[in-house]
């Protein structure tokens, strides 16, 4: 009998980033239709800006640092999509190739390409935009549907003060960011993602859960708070980033519940009525600590043994 031994890694999958990520595409197709359903054809030329502009940059700047061109792996379309939807599509088409510039090179690219960047490149273009232009960034669009006796562009939200039934929140009709309204497709999503396996339960879960119950604690209204602004499309398709959340599942609980906490926190006691998308910048930049101190027991080692590596 033969013992063979070889380096790492022992278990192989079928799974490549480009199955991943079409998985991801697949997820966004319920926000895609109803964005467009709800705010036009405006969110469909902004999401194809978005998305050809991010091919483009990823592809001239491997060129140009003469590094292998990987745009057929999918995840500049999605970091694209992604930014899309987390826009207003009152926003106009240069904003978005700024953006979608932004989150390739800068992000993305600069500091070694896919796996390399530690912050999701999506939300930092958009955290990007928001602080040089806040104004065009909260001019929220009231779905095309919905418009009869409401302003046609509002920079008011449920977060900052536009009253709306559970019902309105959940089924999207308020103004909002092309994919972030309609929270009944994000769960669509969520479901497809869950079983294609290409996420688990445990980040979208205990964020939205975290949120909720700070929430409750603050004194806000938690079903609201959790069906208001991004939270959910945050959950679901941000917190969840491979590259940019911890690897362990305690860890990975530890990260999404600081992300809803720090939700609940800026939206209790800041001047800015959302939160999501710097609470999860902040829990992106604590994974690689998380990482370092909550770790897999390593197969042959005891409880509080020391092992290097």
């Amino acid at each position: 009998m033969r013992l063979r031994l070889s380096t790492l890694p022992h278990i192989r999958s079928g799974e490549t980033t480009t199955t991943l990520m079409l998985n991801v595409l697949i997820a966004l197709v319920p926000c895609v239709i109803a964005g467009i359903y709800n705010f036009g054809w405006n969110a469909a030329m902004l999401m194809a800006v978005c998305m050809g502009t991010a091919i483009l940059s990823e592809y001239l700047f491997q060129l140009i640092a003469r590094r292998p061109v990987r745009v057929g792996d999918l995840s500049a379309l999605v970091t694209g999509l992604i930014l899309a939807l987390n826009l207003p599509s009152s926003a106009p088409w240069w904003m978005a190739v700024v953006g979608s510039a932004f989150a390739i090179v800068i992000v993305k690219e600069l500091f070694g390409g896919i796996g390399s960047n530690f912050m999701n490149p999506a939300l930092t273009a958009r955290a990007v935009l928001l602080a040089s232009w806040p104004v065009m960034m909260t001019a929220y669009v009231s779905p095309t549907y919905w418009q009869q006796g409401v302003d046609a562009v509002s920079s008011a939200t449920p977060l900052g003060g536009l009253s709306a039934s559970y019902l309105d929140l959940f089924l999207g009709r308020i103004p909002g960011s092309i994919g972030e309204v309609s929270k009944v497709m994000i769960l669509v999503g969520l479901v497809y993602l869950i079983i294609s396996r290409t996420i688990t339960w445990h980040i979208p879960v205990c964020m939205v859960g975290s949120a909720f119950l700070f929430s409750w604690i603050f004194g806000a209204d938690p079903v609201a708070a959790i069906l208001s602004g991004g939270l959910l499309f945050g959950a679901v398709f941000m917190a969840t980033d491979y590259t940019t959340c911890p690897m362990t599942f305690k860890g990975q609980v530890m990260y999404a519940a600081g992300c809803g906490l720090i939700v609940a926190v800026i939206r209790a006691f800041g001047s800015y009525p959302e939160g999501v998308t710097y609470a999860i910048l902040l829990m992106n930049i604590v994974t690689p600590l998380i990482d370092k101190y909550v770790r897999h027991r390593v197969y042959g080692h005891g409880k509080g043994e020391k092992h290097n590596g």
